[in-house]
């Protein structure tokens, strides 16, 4: 009876058939890019879906978007009140429409942004994010920009993001020592495969329609 391979080898051979990070950041991308082209149609759509993501997505996606508050609420403000149109009702103070309109278009975009945060930082770990941002980054090496130095802080802000408390009182952040502890991560880089390929592809031709569509 033949025996198991070694884990070495399954490991291998585990990741040669897996989706390249810089393919799931890429596809990431393109998505937040075709969200910013969106009606408010295929927004109220893409908005009553979120659910699919998960109880903890959802979770995840409520504390942002409540931290994100105030800035709901100038756009809303500057927007409604300060765009040109015909006025929701006669008399002073009146939002107009067109304004009212944009408001909700832009803040149901900022929405699905947030949640594509949270799903792309809980699907994709730390050292698969910064292998596919070091991949991505890479032909920036010959304009003088140094790719490892940029990952390092990216590391670290992300890492503070992580380990940040939440007091009220935003004094107790200056009295609170910043932690000094040491991490390693190690970046094991591999070529596209034709799998990625055909990925992006796909996705290119699923995002075509909706930018037709959503110009209509």
């Amino acid at each position: 009876m033949a025996g198991r391979p070694p884990r070495s080898a399954r490991d291998a051979k585990a990741t040669k058939a897996s989706v390249h990070p810089s393919t799931l950041l890429l596809a990431w991308l393109m998505i937040v890019a075709t969200i910013q082209v969106l009606d408010i149609r295929f927004l109220i759509a893409a908005l009553l879906l979120l659910p699919v993501f998960g109880t903890a997505a959802w979770r995840g996606w409520r504390q942002l978007a409540w931290r994100a508050r105030w800035l709901f609420l100038s756009l809303v403000v500057i927007l409604s009140w300060g765009g040109i149109g015909d006025p929701v009702w006669n008399g002073p103070l009146a939002p107009s429409r067109q304004g009212l309109l944009d408001a909700g278009t832009h803040a149901g975009r900022l929405l699905l942004i947030l949640m594509a945060v949270v799903v792309l930082r809980q699907r994709l770990p730390v050292t698969d994010l910064l292998t596919a941002i070091h991949r991505l980054l890479g032909p920036l090496h010959r304009c003088g920009l140094d790719v490892d130095r940029a990952i390092v802080r990216l590391l670290l802000v992300l890492n503070y993001l992580d380990t940040l408390p939440r007091p009220r009182d935003w004094k107790s952040l200056l009295a609170n020592p910043g932690s000094h502890n040491t991490e390693a991560f190690e970046l094991a880089d591999r070529r596209l495969s034709r799998r990625d390929y055909l990925l992006l592809a796909l996705l290119l031709l699923g995002c075509a329609p909706l930018l037709y569509f959503s110009q209509i």
